[in-house]
């Protein structure tokens, strides 16, 4: 056999598709003989070229090149020779060459492209197409692989027409920072579980720390093609209340309302991880299994859900040869030319056979030898498990991970306690300011694999690791002073990015500012509830913007309780309070609760004497008149308002106010006039820098031009709001957007654009309710072609990618 190529290699894996089928076909006998013939071809062509045979399983070749040009004429020649459907997938890089043969991610992917094609087609990577000549390849655009990498370029060698690569499709599954190593006994049975039609709850049990979670995403990668809506990921570990667990479903679904009615009859996986401390919750899941007929669930958690139709798949630890590869990969990322020795097998052992606790101990392989790893293991692991009434993995973790933070310095342990606070993950400067932290010791814990670099500039922890720290927080008596300067911190960071009603004016709208500590804005909530309600209400009321961009609803949820517990507090201040109350309200269609909590807050500020609240108060009133079809009411409310507020010199109120009657006016058939208030608003909401109204009046600007038949100015004005709207993240408006785009589109004639467009609407909406637009949907859909409709809905990133070009 020759030498393995070194360096640079391009990777080529090759098989048939539907070999079982050929051989029940064909038969033993003859099925050898085509077998034989298919691998004298193959092996001909890769020898001609330069290609050295790896591996070969069956009818599967795994064969390295020292060139890209060499690989890609092997599979050319080799293809025009075969009778046989094979597919191949090329990928170049610069895996490591050991004794075992080649070790890294760039096998892993060749692999995964090959697999992702069909019979006779030729699939290259974006890093192999570099090295050959592009013309007579077609790009066939980013795919995500089932490996749940990073999404790659795949290109196909000539221009035959194929069925879709087995990509993932429709998913918000994350990317995991390390490749999937061994399980695949543990891989098969849950996929094969899954595929059962008496199976549709799954959940996946064991300790923390066990795999459980990579185990169920890589699961659900493989089984995506089963589920033509998507396989969606609900990260469950930020949440404290269970009766989030819903809405946190609805988040990942892009929508909000009611579980069973927003998955509804799709064919869908929807995969909750880290149930075990929301598992009253888990009533909601057994909800949509009796609801939503053709919907899947898969389940991580410490503790099987106990409810009907629940099949259990308990965790095992890692069988050994996979526990010496995984620390062997981890171990030489920290040390790459670390090599195994007599003492791996020990260590293996000793830890369990734990993903967590083998993590750990591989951080230090830089540092230390696997015999010096066992001799500070000692025996501290017996020494600190739990009581006789713990399960012995969970033990085992908690003494691992005691372990690693006993290597710590004095400081170190102090730091990692502090940053328990965060949920989601931290900013450096979140963690300086709330944590005392310092980069060196940001740095230290890194590097011990306690903290994880989640981007350029965010960082956090795996949440078995964050709860051990907050127990050493809470036992250290630190807990009320971190929490209380987390919520602290994050209401100057909300009061700062001017996304509440009051702060517009203040400076531009900082939506980019906010949006990455969500779930730490949420648990500073949580909270401050309980602790300092008025605190709590403060950051509410702060992120205003934050819940009618993402979900109204949690907006009612955050602030009643936050209502109720702060009821002796400022008067202006809770009168902010139920305003916004009321505004998540009527966003949700619940005009007769918008109304009433308007009222109440009109006369907290008039308790105060606040002109500018009661005046906010009346136009909000005035906007529930309008959507009641009550034009006079309306009207009044609105004018009293302006007054209010152009006495006042408001710009904020006097930019909304003028911008409602002008669609009054655009109602009532004064289009010009409307128009004329609508611009006006523009002007004033671009003045004091309120992006979201920005989005909002470009929208109505555009029905007033499409009034007075001016389609070139609605088209501009919509593909004007749009980027506006998707820049701050504003879901609802996107989507709204796309489909004023899809009708006008129509009326112009293009068929084409007009069905592609309102098919990702459509598909969109099925994630959840849009809140108050029937009325306009229902314009929309009726200007609408009922044919021809595109086989498969662009997603909502390509619809806005193709309403925003040529």
């Amino acid at each position: 056999m020759r030498e393995l190529p070194r360096g640079t290699v391009t990777f080529l894996f090759t098989d048939i598709e539907g070999s079982t089928r050929l051989l029940q076909e064909l038969g033993a006998e003859e099925y050898g003989n085509v077998l034989a013939e298919h691998r004298r071809i193959l092996r001909d062509a890769f020898e001609r070229h330069g290609g050295v045979e790896v591996d070969t399983q069956g009818d599967a070749f795994f064969v390295a090149f020292p060139t890209g040009p060499g690989a890609l004429e092997a599979a050319r020649e080799a293809q025009g020779e075969l009778d046989l459907p094979v597919r191949m997938g090329l990928h170049t890089g610069t895996s490591l060459l050991t004794e075992e043969g080649y070790v890294g991610a760039d096998v892993h992917r060749a692999a995964r492209i090959a697999a992702a094609g069909h019979g006779r087609q030729v699939l290259i990577s974006a890093a192999t197409a570099a090295l050959i000549d592009a013309d007579e390849l077609r790009d066939l655009g980013e795919h995500r692989l089932k490996d749940l990498s990073a999404p790659e370029r795949i290109f196909q060698l000539g221009v035959g027409e194929f069925p879709p690569l087995r990509t993932l499709y429709r998913t918000n599954l994350p990317i995991p920072a390390t490749p999937f190593l061994g399980r695949e006994q543990e891989l098969a049975d849950v996929v094969q579980q899954l595929a059962r039609d008496d199976v549709r709850l799954l959940t996946l049990t064991g300790a923390g720390g066990s795999g459980k979670t990579r185990l169920a995403l890589q699961a659900a990668a493989e089984a995506a093609e089963a589920y033509p809506d998507g396989v969606w990921w609900v990260p469950l570990a930020a949440l404290v209340d269970p009766a989030d667990v819903g809405p946190a479903a609805a988040r990942a679904l892009g929508g909000g309302g009611s579980l069973p009615e927003l998955v509804g009859g799709r064919r869908l996986l929807l995969i909750f991880d880290n149930f075990e401390h929301v598992v009253e919750a888990a009533p909601d899941v057994a909800a949509v299994l009796t609801e939503c007929a053709r919907a899947d669930v898969l389940v991580t958690s410490r503790e099987r859900l106990r409810v009907q139709g629940e099949h259990v798949y308990p965790v095992p630890v890692l069988e050994r040869a996979a526990s010496v590869e995984l620390f062997l990969a981890r171990a030489r990322a920290a040390q790459p030319g670390f090599e195994p020795d007599e003492h791996l097998d020990e260590l293996c052992a000793r830890l369990d056979d734990l993903p967590l606790a083998l993590e750990l101990a591989a951080a230090r392989a830089s540092l230390l030898s696997t015999e010096q790893l066992l001799e500070r293991l000692g025996n501290r692991l017996d020494l600190l498990r739990g009581g006789r009434d713990a399960e012995t993995r969970q033990q085992t973790l908690r003494a691992t991970i005691e372990w690693s933070y006993e290597l710590l310095e004095p400081d170190e342990k102090a730091l990692l306690a502090r940053l328990s606070v965060f949920r989601g993950g931290w900013a450096l400067e979140a963690a300086e300011e709330i944590a005392q932290a310092d980069l060196e010791l940001m740095q230290s814990l890194v590097d011990k694999s306690l903290v994880r670099r989640w981007g350029p500039d965010r960082s956090g922890m795996l949440e078995t690791i964050r709860e051990f720290a907050a127990e050493r927080l809470f036992a250290a008596r630190g807990e009320e002073e971190s929490r209380r300067r987390h919520a602290e911190y994050f209401l100057a960071l909300a009061e700062s990015a001017n996304l509440g009603l009051d702060s517009i004016g203040r400076g531009p709208q900082r939506h980019d500012l906010v949006m990455p500590d969500a779930d730490n804005v949420r648990a500073a909530i949580e909270w401050a509830t309980t602790a300092d309600p008025v605190l709590g209400l403060r950051i509410a009321i702060a992120v205003e913007n934050m819940w009618i961009l993402d979900d109204p609803t949690e907006g009612i949820r955050r602030l009643r309780p936050l209502l109720d517990a702060a009821g002796d507090a400022d008067p202006v201040l809770l009168a902010r309070g139920w305003r916004d109350y009321g505004g998540a309200l009527d966003m949700t269609g619940d005009l007769d609760g918008g109304e009433r909590a308007y009222l109440r807050s009109r006369e907290l500020f008039v308790e105060a004497g606040d002109e500018r609240g009661i005046a906010e108060a009346d136009f909000r009133l005035g906007v529930v008149a309008t959507l009641r079809n009550q034009v006079d009411e309306a009207r009044r409310l609105f004018e009293q308002a302006l007054a209010v507020f152009r006495s006042l010199g408001d710009e904020v109120g006097e930019a909304q106010v003028v911008g409602n009657i002008g669609g009054l006016l655009l109602e009532s058939g004064e289009t010009e006039r409307g128009r004329e208030l609508m611009q006006a608003s523009l002007a004033l909401g671009r003045k004091v820098g309120w992006t979201w109204w920005e989005a909002v009046t470009l929208g109505n600007l555009a029905e007033a031009a499409r009034a007075a038949g001016d389609h070139d100015e609605e088209v501009r004005l919509l593909r004007e709001g749009l980027e506006v709207g998707l820049r701050i993240g504003d879901r609802r408006h996107v989507v709204f957007t796309l489909a004023a785009l899809a009708r006008a589109a129509a009326e112009q004639g293009d068929v084409e654009r007009a069905t592609a467009l309102w098919s990702a609407v459509e598909a969109e909406e099925q994630k959840g309710p849009m809140g108050r637009w029937q009325h306009h949907r229902a314009e929309y859909a009726a200007s609408i072609p009922s044919e021809p409709r595109p086989e498969r809905a662009l997603t909502l990133d390509d619809a806005v990618a193709y309403a925003l070009g040529p």
